[in-house]
């Protein structure tokens, strides 16, 4: 399956509704709005434009058999934490279980490394949910951590693995 990482275009705008409407929130942010509205990926249009053009990060759509698969990002710490960047994504239901991630995360990963100078990548997984882990696993992360009881969803408490990437590991 052939899969392409781009930049979020005025053309996805609806997919991207769609996809964060259908999107499996177990282990997602609340900060994503729900419903997700249009208005809502205007908005995050316009604020990944300005990040990326602030060099502060890679935000990219991930197309699959001429769908929206996913939605995956890198985004630069701050102060001396700049060096490192945090890697988020998500994958849309029925492209689960078919490598779509394993593929993207080395794809923006090796981008980010390249255009924003970092040093390391940081990503952090809800404990229970093993398919993200394994995804970073297969890209060389290394699990460095675990906040104990560090994150409440949906009146849930869950522990929060920390997985790290270093620029010499990637290029290996």
């Amino acid at each position: 399956m052939k899969v392409e990482l781009r930049p979020f275009v005025p053309e996805d705008l609806e997919a991207l509704v769609e996809l964060m409407n259908g999107a499996d929130r177990r282990y997602l942010s609340d900060r994503l709005p729900s419903p997700y509205t249009r208005e809502d990926a205007i908005q995050w249009m316009r604020l990944i434009q300005k990040q990326e053009e602030d060099g502060k990060g890679i935000f990219r759509a991930v197309w699959a058999e001429g769908c929206l698969a996913g939605n995956f990002s890198v985004e630069r710490k701050e102060d001396i934490y700049r060096l490192d960047g945090e890697l988020g994504y998500l994958v849309g239901r029925s492209f689960w279980g078919r490598g779509i991630a394993t593929l993207a995360v080395g794809q923006i990963c090796r981008e980010a490394f390249e255009a924003l100078e970092l040093e390391r990548i940081t990503a952090m997984v809800y404990a229970p949910n093993i398919p993200s882990r394994r995804v970073l696993e297969k890209n060389r992360f290394s699990l460095e951590g675990t906040i104990r009881r560090g994150a409440v969803k949906e009146g849930s408490i869950y522990d929060v693995c920390i997985y790290g990437l270093l620029r010499r590991e990637a290029a290996e």
